[in-house]
């Protein structure tokens, strides 16, 4: 959990992808963790053999062999540094009230790729000149959509402006 936030870009790797991360929207808002919790970043499911830990913050558009690094990588610093999880979410995690104020999720992709960039984690795990090279495709990926005009804006501001 402790590393999530360095990686998010290999887990929300466009900028549609935040759009999801929504109150209500069944994607986590918030890094927390919980039992049998959907509204949790990590859900604790099953019992006994079964037992298992969901990762709920990889969209469909992640490449899954990135998704899978990062989540290895930062679990095996846990392991070897003895991480402790902060204490479990109950209830709702979309409710900030609640006490469940765990991290919340990058706002966006350039938020993302600048935490990213900026991590001496991801650069130990993962080399500077990898680090480096997804850190400018991201940037670029945010800098291309923060430049584009879109239909709806068209629509939108053309007779009013």
């Amino acid at each position: 959990m402790k590393w999530v936030p360095d990686f998010f870009p290999f887990y929300a790797p466009t900028v549609n992808s935040y759009k999801r991360f929504v109150s209500g929207s069944w994607a986590p808002t918030r890094l927390t963790w919980s039992i049998d919790n959907r509204t949790a970043s990590f859900r604790v499911v099953g019992h006994g053999s079964s037992l298992r830990i969901e990762f709920r913050v990889p969209g469909a558009d992640a490449n899954p062999y990135l998704a899978f690094a990062a989540a290895l990588a930062s679990g095996l610093d846990g392991i070897q540094n003895k991480i402790e999880p902060p204490p479990m979410a109950t209830g709702n995690s979309y409710d900030t009230g609640a006490g469940d104020d765990g991290p919340t999720v990058p706002r966006d992709l350039a938020e993302a790729a600048a935490r990213f960039k900026a991590s001496d984690f991801v650069a130990a795990a993962l080399g500077k000149d990898v680090q480096a090279h997804y850190a400018r495709f991201f940037e670029n990926e945010a800098q291309a959509y923060a430049a584009a005009v879109t239909d709806w804006e068209q629509k939108r501001y053309f007779e009013l402006i």
